[in-house]
């Protein structure tokens, strides 16, 4: 062991001595560069363009005198990046949020419009109204409230058509069929989600209020089931290239035994595929989560709660749509809220991807025996 050690320690040193002192100061240079747009960038010093120029240059020295070398950095310095600005935005928006919870303190996530009482005893103030702007009264109890509704009905929609259109598409459908249907899933994918907020808001909203005598026009109902179907491709895409990862010797094994192919599909290609399903369908959730401009053109975007409180015909507001219909005439405080409700968000969206990690190393160790 200590020999194979230090000979990788020689090779390491050696192949360090064998990069010419052009190629280091090449990469110096251009590491200042990067630098200095990035610092002129954050104090607005006006640098960005002349240093970005700069690097290019020297990329383009690198990559014509140090092919192999300068590919290796670049790729290197990509992964640094994307680690560092995920790392500026995380710091960004909990920086420009503080404000606004410094100001609302604990009402800014469960403030109610009127007082909360237990037994008789109250345990949160009334704010009077939970958004405010003229008073400083910010409360994001009925964004998050619709936010989990919409959520909730699109994932009811996308998670079983989804997985179910997967196991079709990777277990039934004949080489055609797969042919023809799965791009045309993909190409539903890029289709971009204000067409189909704009068909949501102009043929399904005016049905549903014409035939169902809803109280307003737009609706959780409706937002719902819009973003759900925009979540399907994602769902379907997904899942299916798990559900192909399965062995085919599993599944021959089950029948030979005389399992039919609908128990096949159920008790072994779906449960040694579940980890990619389960991400799959996290996925989706995510992008419902995260949907602004379907969710923004059917919603009447005013801050309440529905009454009930289960009225899926609610009309009112999610976090999205309330950073989408308020940023534009935001004072500093309001603006501060916003960013709060942005840092509720990318919360939510990393606990569900977390999630997704940890089932997927879940099933992995259960499928390996381990």
């Amino acid at each position: 062991m200590a020999e194979s050690s230090l000979k990788q320690s020689f090779d390491t040193f050696r192949a360090a001595e064998d990069i010419d002192a052009s190629a280091l100061l090449a990469g110096a240079v251009g590491v200042v560069f990067l630098l200095t747009a990035l610092t002129s960038f954050v104090l607005r010093l006006g640098l960005e363009v002349p240093a970005i120029v700069g690097f290019v240059v020297v990329l383009g020295y690198g990559w014509y005198a140090h092919q192999g070398l300068t590919a290796k950095a670049v790729t290197f310095l990509m992964t640094v990046s994307t680690v560092l600005i995920l790392g500026m935005i995380t710091v960004f928006l909990v920086l420009e949020s503080l404000h606004a919870f410094r100001l609302m303190g604990v009402n800014m996530l469960v403030g109610m419009d009127e007082p909360v009482t237990v037994f008789g005893v109250t345990v949160l103030p009334g704010l009077g109204n939970f958004w405010q702007p003229s008073s400083a009264t910010y409360s994001l109890v009925p964004a998050m409230w619709g936010t989990f509704v919409t959520t909730l009905i699109a994932t009811a929609v996308a998670a079983p058509l989804g997985v179910a259109c997967a196991l079709f598409l990777a277990e039934i459908a004949p080489n055609w069929a797969r042919e023809i249907v799965k791009p045309g899933i993909e190409i539903l994918a890029g289709i971009p989600s204000i067409v189909y907020g704009f068909i949501g808001f102009t043929v399904l909203n005016t049905y549903v209020f014409q035939n169902f005598q809803t109280p307003s026009q737009g609706s959780f109902f409706l937002v719902g089931g819009v973003i759900g179907v925009m979540a399907l491709p994602t769902v379907v895409s997904v899942a299916e290239d798990s559900l192909d990862t399965v062995p085919d010797s599993m599944k021959d094994g089950a029948l030979a035994l005389g399992s039919t192919d609908w128990q096949t599909m159920t008790s072994i290609t779906l449960p040694a595929a579940f980890s990619g399903v389960s991400a799959a369908v996290l996925l989706g959730v995510g992008r419902a989560i995260g949907e602004t401009m379907a969710a923004t053109v059917i919603l009447g975007n005013t801050v309440g709660l529905p009454q009930p409180l289960y009225d899926v015909f609610g009309n009112n507001v999610t976090l999205t749509t309330l950073i989408a219909s308020q940023y534009g005439d935001a004072g500093e405080t309001q603006l501060s809220a916003l960013f709060a409700a942005g840092v509720v968000l990318f919360v939510t969206v990393l606990f569900l991807s977390l999630t997704s990690l940890r089932i997927e190393a879940k099933l992995k160790q259960e499928l390996s025996g381990d």
